[in-house]
């Protein structure tokens, strides 16, 4: 018996491949090495995205992720559970979660956030619920502000569908 293209098609749809995720979450690294097995990881999960399809923006600052990704609904459910087995010491916390028409971000971007004045603009005083960044005490529509507001630069001089 040979597969056609519809059974095959209807078969992807079976599993929700056809359905755009969205999802963002925030955690906290209670390992306090930032430098090379971060940078070991961030380069692990942006190939695994770009391998899965998944696009997405992360922000780092004082030892706090703000993550958002998007790809199809399997793709999201696999990494998540990827996420919470491989990384256990981040205690990630998901914040938000919805269906999507499309894809907002290009690839796999970061930002770390530092002292700078740039940065303290965006992360203290247009987000942040005290004096401190700390996204454990933003509410969900706070922090996708926060993620669009620091890649909208980049997102709109290069991205495209």
């Amino acid at each position: 018996m040979h597969i056609t293209e519809r059974d095959s098609s209807e078969n992807k749809k079976r599993h929700g491949e056809h359905i755009l995720i969205n999802m963002t979450y925030i955690a906290k690294n209670v390992d306090l090495d930032s430098g090379v097995e971060l940078t070991r990881a961030l380069e692990y999960w942006r190939r695994y995205f770009e391998e899965n399809n998944i696009v997405s923006s992360l922000v780092i600052s004082e030892g706090y992720f703000v993550q958002n990704f998007q790809g199809t609904r399997p793709a999201i459910n696999t990494a998540l559970e990827k996420i919470l087995d491989e990384h256990s010491t981040i205690f990630p916390n998901v914040v938000n979660i919805k269906e999507i028409e499309s894809r907002q971000w290009s690839g796999f971007l970061v930002k770390h956030l530092t002292s700078s004045v740039e940065d303290e603009e965006y992360a203290l005083k247009s987000f942040s619920a005290g004096s401190d960044f700390n996204p454990y005490l933003m509410k969900s529509t706070q922090i996708e502000s926060f993620l669009e507001s620091i890649f909208e630069y980049d997102e709109s001089s290069n991205f495209e569908e």
